[in-house]
């Protein structure tokens, strides 16, 4: 299960998620989203799990939860397909 984790600290790493994660079971990928120009974070990454029942329990256990001061939070990944588009229409003027 691809799971998104947001609100994160710009600092955090993925080695850090690694750590939280991994209480809840085997992880196989670790993405944090960042600038293409500046390298910077853009607070926010994804976690993926095999295990269906593990990745459950990580976003319940973690949801909400204290990641260096801020309340990061975690669910699972939509797909591209099902998210609104982004794209903006300059016609509607």
């Amino acid at each position: 299960m691809n799971i998104y984790v947001g609100n994160l600290p710009y600092d955090v790493s993925e080695t850090d998620l690694g750590e939280i994660f991994s209480q809840f079971g085997e992880i196989s990928q670790i993405s944090l989203i960042t600038d293409k120009f500046s390298g910077q974070s853009k607070g926010f990454g994804f976690v993926e799990m095999e295990d269906n029942s593990q990745a459950d329990a990580a976003i319940k256990g973690l949801n909400e939860s204290n990641l260096k001061g801020r309340n990061i939070k975690v669910n699972q990944a939509k797909p591209k397909s099902d998210r609104p588009s982004q794209t903006r229409s300059f016609l509607n003027r």
